[in-house]
């Protein structure tokens, strides 16, 4: 009885200091039946293609046997992991990856310095470059490694190959299974590279001006880490205390049944 009553009181505490932090965006009005609410939005800007970054690039042109050779030739396999909510197993795919002097090397085209453009920009580079070669090519590129990081108290903390550059941090946190009820909604780090320094953003999932944040939208490579609340925190310490104290009444016992002996 007397360890079931603090266990009571800890619990009633700790609910009564987090339950107001449990729902996202929780400054927007709960009674928007006949009216909308409405905030801006952070400008996306798309990424640009840095070293080591692996591209998926397809050329097409009239011409069979070349599309082959200039898709086919001098491409890498690489395993990615799918951004799936299930999980799979790494996928094999081919693709370019861009080397330390931020080039690309195509079969007949040569090389390419795509370093510091968007993959939009990288195309027209390719379609202008191989278009000097064959009549009316059609040119696609996308990121294959194009990756962020969930950590912390989330369903599914893992690293997420996304399908596409435009991800935001409210869709990281869905692919990752959502927040578990003991994440800390109003203070999520992220974690960015840039260039030979880190850079360090908190965002807060409770206020809706979350997406009016430069860091909304994601960048390849970015983790974001949910911190635990107050009440996982408690929770702990609640059950470290009791194994230690059961800890202590077995050594008690056992040293009152050694000197009785």
């Amino acid at each position: 009885m007397k360890v079931f009553i603090p266990a009571v009181l800890l619990a009633t505490v700790t609910s009564c200091g987090t339950a107001k932090k449990i729902a996202y965006l929780e400054d927007v009005p709960d009674s928007l039946y006949n009216n909308t609410f409405t905030t801006t939005v952070s400008t996306y800007t798309d990424p640009v293609i840095k070293p080591n970054d692996i591209l998926q690039i397809s050329i097409l042109t009239l011409d069979p046997q070349a599309n082959s050779i200039l898709t086919a030739a001098n491409s890498a396999s690489f395993a990615v992991q799918s951004g799936s909510i299930s999980a799979s197993a790494p996928q094999s795919i081919n693709g370019f990856m861009v080397d330390k002097e931020g080039n690309i090397e195509l079969p007949l085209a040569g090389k390419i310095k795509v370093q510091g453009s968007t993959t939009t920009e990288a195309k027209e580079m390719i379609r202008n470059r191989i278009a000097a070669l064959y009549r009316d090519p059609v040119v696609s590129v996308r990121y294959i490694n194009f990756t962020i990081t969930v950590l912390g108290e989330v369903a599914r903390p893992s690293s997420y190959t996304v399908p596409n550059e435009k991800i935001s941090v409210l869709d990281a946190i869905g692919m990752a299974g959502d927040l578990t009820i003991y994440g800390k909604r109003d203070n999520i780090l992220l974690v960015r590279d840039s260039a030979d320094k880190k850079i360090y953003a908190r965002l807060d999932l409770n206020a809706s001006s979350i997406t009016q944040s430069p860091y909304f939208y994601l960048r390849q490579g970015d983790v974001l880490y949910v911190e635990p609340n107050k009440a996982k925190i408690a929770s702990t310490d609640a059950h470290r205390s009791r194994n230690i104290t059961l800890a202590a009444s077995g050594i008690s016992v056992l040293i009152i049944l050694l000197t009785r002996l």
